[in-house]
């Protein structure tokens, strides 16, 4: 689905299951998705911003160009996650996890090499 806007939905009793989906352009600002499981899913261009995704767990997810702003990601699991670029002093990340292949992601602003 292109653009689904998961913010715009009741959130009382609000649960959902991501696998295998295509989600480009996804909306879930604001979300409060703690502990969400979210396996094999393309999720370009998505949107994040202000999302507490804690302990969350990204499993085998495209997260090309999407947008973590003001994000809690503490304890998180993005180590088979790939394609992000998250900025660590603009995003909450307390023993989130990534993989060594995922940190550029992590340092992109600052424009060093990683060899």
């Amino acid at each position: 689905m292109l653009g689904l806007r998961f913010n715009d939905c009741n959130r009382f009793l609000f649960s959902i299951v991501l696998k295998d989906c295509y989600l480009k352009m996804a909306s879930f600002f604001r979300m409060k998705l703690p502990k969400i499981v979210i396996e094999g899913c393309n999720l370009q261009d998505a949107d994040f911003t202000e999302t507490n995704l804690t302990t969350a767990t990204f499993s085998n997810c495209d997260l090309a160009m999407a947008t973590f702003d003001n994000t809690i990601l503490e304890g998180a699991d993005l180590r088979t996650a790939y394609n992000y670029t998250i900025d660590p002093e603009r995003n909450r990340l307390k023993k989130a996890k990534f993989s060594q292949s995922g940190l550029g992601g992590l340092l992109s602003k600052y424009q060093i090499v990683i060899d």
